[in-house]
């Protein structure tokens, strides 16, 4: 090759050097730019990664922590088994990624905002569309501790015992302080006929409560009636379901056409439902166009207020107590405070749970959902369901001795003092 550049005339040599030197200078600054790509900043790397057009994160966020996170594990960690026996793993890249959005979301402090990898994913859509098997247990977090709002009706969970106010400290062999509500449930699940065993805290009692419990296909109760001596009418209402404003208007059709004038709407352990329900039923006992409940968003100014749609059919002198509980949640809490605060009934029992909030959920990916908390509700004067739940205008405890139903007694009783 040396030889044959020898030959070539002066004015070719020159234009060979040229050549030579442009395509060396170019290399080297393709070589610099990718150096450089490859060396930029971490929220660079980042930015792109996630929303290539949202330069806010780039400019407010430092991503440099996560990818020196990142690299450290990829290099150093040893997969194993630990003291507990669990066997560790290297997780693929995606499986990180949806670590990583797991802790975004957890950082929050908000128990019912939650991502669903593929897995968690698959079965909180079939619990939604009611086709699963539990124990049937509706659970929340109180006081930054996993406990049942109530066991439903008729459900393994409360043939089993559990009762309303418990604390789920483990399940199976997994302490529940480092998992979501929704986590929880998905462990609780299973096939009909399986075992899953509970560890409960309750109050009053000394030592954990340890309880197996065989699961079974969850069918959800929602209305009965019954009639008490001296004219009182009571509907049982369970949970605000599909069906629920159907059956509990038929139970409000036998109310009216039975000539009692005293009604006991029992809303203890009712974990709520659907707010369309609440609302639907509210209206049987409000005045068209009264609010029943307030729906405040991300700011004040994003505030919904549901309004009752009447007819209202409840007669304005008939007497109504609504009983509620520390396993009344969520629609339940609406509804009762909508009637109490109207002045259209008087509640009593025990304080409710306190499960005000709204969630949305949103796809993520084809395979993956975000469970998003978008808003909150309030009472129609205004008082938060998720800060602390209803307070009753007359407390009624709950004696666990009892094998009569003491507190439906006594809530009866103030019939006579109404």
């Amino acid at each position: 090759m040396n030889s044959l550049y020898k030959k070539f005339p002066p004015h070719i040599k020159t234009g060979i050097n040229i050549l030579a030197g442009l395509i060396l200078v170019g290399l080297v600054f393709l070589g610099g730019v990718y150096i450089g790509y490859g060396n930029r900043p971490a929220f660079a790397k980042v930015t792109g990664l996630v929303h290539p057009t949202d330069s806010s994160v780039a400019s407010n966020t430092d991503f440099s922590p996560f990818w020196q996170a990142w690299q450290i594990v990829t290099q150093n960690f040893a997969p194993g088994t630990t003291t507990g026996g669990v066997q560790t793993a290297v997780p693929t890249d995606q499986n990180r990624v949806y670590g990583a959005i797991q802790g975004m979301v957890a950082s929050f402090g908000d128990p019912y905002t939650t991502f669903f990898p593929p897995s968690q994913n698959t079965q909180f859509q079939a619990q939604i569309a009611g086709s699963f098997s539990g124990i049937g247990i509706e659970i929340g977090e109180k006081n930054g501790v996993l406990t049942v709002i109530s066991p439903l009706k008729g459900t393994p969970a409360e043939v089993a015992g559990v009762r309303s106010g418990d604390q789920v400290i483990k399940i199976d062999s997994t302490v529940t302080s480092n998992i979501t509500v929704d986590q929880a449930v998905t462990m609780i699940q299973g096939k009909d006929g399986s075992t899953v065993t509970l560890t409960l805290a309750r109050q009053g009692v000394a030592t954990p409560i340890v309880m197996p419990i065989t699961r079974g296909t969850i069918s959800l109760p929602t209305v009965d009636t019954e009639t008490r001596p001296g004219g009182v009418f009571i509907i049982h209402l369970y949970t605000f379901s599909a069906n629920s404003v159907t059956l509990f208007k038929a139970a409000m059709d036998t109310y009216l056409a039975s000539g009692d004038h005293k009604l006991l709407l029992d809303l203890r352990g009712n974990p709520g439902g659907y707010l369309d329900a609440a609302v639907h039923i509210g209206s049987e006992f409000i005045p068209q166009g009264e609010t029943i409940v307030k729906e405040i968003g991300k700011t004040a100014a994003d505030t919904t207020s549901y309004k009752s749609t009447g007819p209202k059919i409840f007669p304005a002198n008939d007497k109504l107590i609504i009983l509620a509980d520390q396993g009344s949640a969520s629609a339940a809490e609406i509804l009762a405070g909508a009637l109490s605060e109207q002045n259209i009934g008087t509640l009593v029992g025990q304080q409710t749970f306190g499960k005000g909030s709204v969630q949305q959920v949103i796809p993520l990916t084809g395979d993956t959902s975000l469970k998003v908390t978008v808003a909150h509700w309030y009472t129609p004067n205004g008082i938060s369901i998720s800060a602390k739940g209803l307070t009753p205008k007359i407390l009624i405890p709950f004696v666990s001795t009892d094998k009569t139903d003491t507190q439906l007694q006594k809530a009866i009783d103030l019939f006579n003092t109404l």
